[in-house]
């Protein structure tokens, strides 16, 4: 089990790309995030003027259709300061509410292993926990300061009731 702990988190505003998809999606030929990834690393959002800690990358799950067996959107991007807009009109807005998250960390290795990995074990967890999963934003944080993709090791904020 991954580490864990609890943290009430306020309500904030992220600007990003993003896509619709569904964890079936995302396990067959027609992977949509890698792609997202691409488009997010070409836009350069952190660099844009109104941005928040752009050290710290979002990847927000969010606008779920039911539960983690339905659609839902996937924002990547940043945290803007208050009402502040990116002059880029390719971008979009989420609003992400205050909520109370477990936060989950992964263990240290290949972004995109560890990050599966941690899912996986995340759906397992919430199958028979006494926690409840809200589905009303969930997000990875990743803080590109000393970002290795061959060894790095992700926070997981899951809301919950």
């Amino acid at each position: 089990m991954m580490n864990t702990y609890f943290v009430q988190k306020p309500k904030m505003t992220l600007a990003g790309v993003s896509i619709r998809t569904t964890n079936e999606t995302e396990m067959g030929p027609d992977e949509g995030l890698s792609r997202l990834w691409e488009t997010y690393f070409q836009s350069n959002i952190a660099g844009q003027t109104g941005t928040a800690n752009p050290e710290y990358i979002y990847a927000l799950y969010t606008d779920y259709e039911s539960d983690a067996t339905g659609a839902y959107t996937v924002v990547i991007g940043h945290e803007v300061d208050g009402e502040s807009q990116i002059d880029n009109s390719n971008l979009v807005y989420a609003s992400v509410p205050e909520s109370k998250y477990m936060v989950f960390t992964t263990k240290k290795g290949p972004v995109f292993e560890v990050v599966a990995q941690a899912w996986v074990e995340i759906w397992a967890y919430f199958e028979a926990s006494a926690e409840v999963r809200t589905y009303t934003g969930d997000f990875e944080i990743y803080d590109s300061r000393n970002f290795d993709p061959a060894n790095t090791q992700v926070e997981i904020y899951i809301a919950i009731e």
